[in-house]
């Protein structure tokens, strides 16, 4: 769906450029006063995420012949959040609200989506591991750690995680409204997924309770080993994404921090 197509689909008057992003598949449009976000073949729940105040609002979808599906939303006039913002309360409000959304998670089950297990993880790193052929202590370490916590991690509960909670998608609109977007990589997983990546990112150790006092958990022993076992296993899995495009000084760093976290 390039400029030019997707003008024509729209029809006379309408004025389109890239969005940018990973997938190269949204667009900004607009037409006199009005613009809209368009993205092809975006998360199959917009609707329900739409519907929460999750996400801007879903205002039309359109099914190509080819299958594709079309959305369009408002365009907010806002901006990302700062890193710092990540501490804030309503942050953890609608994490919260996210997590909690029994919609969601039936949307999820409706299309079939399978938890993404403790052991579903592993597995696929392991598979990952062997297509590269690598052979590195870190890694080694690392892995051995995953499994040897397979039987203390096991989720208490599944919930819709978003799996991308850079502060770069969580964006403010004009009227101070928080909405969390890219939803291209969310699944059923435990919550404490979502968890560990925000708190080990943002916020400072001894911050970390009263943080999950507002987004409504106590900081239990348990909480606290499932979450650095998730951000171990991301740890490894965005090593590997870097490694497989040759990014080593990336690959450097991550192994750096992958020893740090080994350590605690």
């Amino acid at each position: 769906m390039r400029v030019k197509w997707v003008e024509q689909f729209l029809g006379d008057g309408w004025k389109v450029h890239p969005a940018g992003g990973a997938t190269g598949e949204a667009y900004i449009a607009q037409h006199g006063e009005q613009t809209v976000f368009l993205k092809r073949n975006s998360s199959p729940f917009l609707a329900v995420l739409s519907a929460e105040g999750i996400v801007p609002k879903l205002l039309w979808t359109k099914r190509l012949e080819n299958g594709d599906v079309v959305t369009a939303q408002k365009l907010i006039d806002g901006r990302e959040l700062k890193a710092f913002e990540m501490k804030e309360r309503r942050v953890a409000a609608l994490l919260s609200k996210i997590h909690r959304s029994s919609e969601l998670l039936d949307m999820f089950k409706r299309i079939g989506n399978e938890p993404l297990t403790p052991y579903v993880i592993v597995e696929n790193l392991r598979r990952q591991l062997q297509s590269f052929h690598i052979d590195d202590e870190t890694i080694e370490l690392g892995m051995s750690y995953l499994f040897g916590m397979l039987e203390m991690v096991t989720p208490e509960h599944f919930v819709v995680c978003h799996c991308d909670i850079n502060h770069n998608n969580w964006m403010l609109d004009e009227e101070d409204h928080l909405y969390l977007i890219d939803w291209d990589g969310a699944t059923v997983s435990d919550p404490a997924l979502d968890l560990g990546l925000l708190l080990y990112s943002y916020i400072p150790r001894h911050e970390w309770e009263s943080w999950l006092e507002q987004y409504g958990v106590k900081l239990e022993p348990a909480l606290r080993e499932r979450m650095h076992w998730y951000v171990v296993s991301q740890s490894i899995s965005v090593l590997l994404w870097h490694y497989g495009r040759q990014q080593f000084e990336q690959v450097e760093q991550l192994k750096v921090y992958i020893k740090s976290l080994l350590k605690e």
